[in-house]
């Protein structure tokens, strides 16, 4: 039995000499040490032996069995450190390679409008002003002459948070609020997203940005109203751009108008763009009403002043040619390189 040991002894050892990968350390140990193993089986011939020799072969047998493991750790040592290098040299960074260069973004269309929109207003003398999105019924409605029963405040038309509090359904509330802090002259405009109780589709979409004009002064008229907006579109769309305003009906003024601008795809000759009538939508507005401006604290009769709001999405829908105001929200790639 004993010359038995030395064998499994001599030929673990060259086995383990042999092995290439853990995969193979652990197989040696299930094929010498596991429950089937060489050394296990001879073990179990034990009970054959005679008193004097079983702790004789025992103890050698132990001490073989030990070797076996040592030999066996010591093996995943060497293995582990040799696999370790080989992955260092194939992780090897060449610090002398260029750079991936990361990809630049750019501004969305949305903001390149706005933008735009801002910097001509800006440059005729307006603020920038800005309000909660989350705001109260009064400043959104009541202040603004839309009385209780007014079809605009169905929660068909607004999101309510509670009775007294919704999601602002126009940037109106922010004029208001101005009114209310500042004396007059007041000249701002108040870009900002608002929120109405709309089907999602290519013209409509729940959330979306208005940008909203005041101007109040003494002697303030129709004429002033006209010839700024007037410029705006100029500076907009072009200087060959014509404007006509349309009669219309606000709560929140009086007169009300809506403006066209002659088309910039046919100037004005009709077309598909403009659907053959040779004009465009862009905007209303028209003459604060003298109720608002009372509700606000300022003195109609020695006040006047006009007011103006367009949807950004709108406005940059036209100046790009884009059908579907969804894809403003839709992150595609796509689409967003294009500008």
């Amino acid at each position: 039995m004993k010359n038995k040991l030395e064998a499994i002894r001599k030929y673990a050892s060259q086995k383990i000499e042999e092995a290439m990968n853990l995969n193979d350390l652990n197989d040696i140990r299930v094929n010498f040490l596991g429950k089937k193993g060489e050394l296990t089986q001879v073990l179990r011939g034990m009970k054959d032996l005679s008193k004097e020799e079983r702790p004789v072969i025992g103890q050698i047998a132990n001490e073989i069995r030990d070797s076996i493991e040592k030999r066996i750790e010591d093996a995943k040592t060497v293995i582990a450190k040799k696999a370790r290098e080989i992955q260092i040299q194939q992780e090897v960074i060449d610090v002398t390679l260029p750079s991936k260069k990361p990809a630049l973004g750019h501004q969305h269309p949305m903001s390149i409008v706005l933008d735009d929109i801002k910097s001509i207003f800006m440059g005729m003398g307006y603020q920038i002003a800005e309000g909660p999105e989350v705001e109260k019924d009064y400043y959104n409605f009541e202040a603004l002459n839309i009385p209780e029963n007014h079809p605009a405040k169905d929660e068909q038309d607004t999101f309510y948070i509670s009775k007294d509090i919704v999601l602002r359904t126009q940037t109106s509330p922010v004029q208001v609020r101005i009114m209310e802090q500042q004396k007059p002259p007041i000249r701002i405009i108040a870009p900002g997203r608002v929120y109405r109780s709309d089907e999602v589709d290519a013209t409509h979409s729940p959330v979306f940005n208005q940008l909203e004009g005041l101007v109040i002064d003494k002697n303030i008229t129709m004429a002033d109203l006209k010839g700024a907006l007037a410029v705006f579109a100029s500076e907009l769309y072009g200087d060959n751009v014509k404007v006509r305003f349309r009669p219309h009906h606000f709560p929140f003024t009086e007169p009300s108008a809506e403006m066209d601008i002659s088309c910039f795809k046919c100037n004005g000759k009709g077309c598909s763009f403009c659907k053959g009538e040779g004009w465009i939508e862009i905007l209303g507005c028209g003459m604060v009403h003298p109720r608002v401006l009372e509700m606000s604290g300022i003195d109609p009769t020695i006040y006047s002043g006009f007011a103006f709001g367009m949807g950004i999405e709108r406005i940059a829908m036209l100046r790009y040619g884009i059908d579907d105001i969804r894809l403003f929200y839709e992150n595609d790639m796509r689409f967003l390189k294009q500008f």
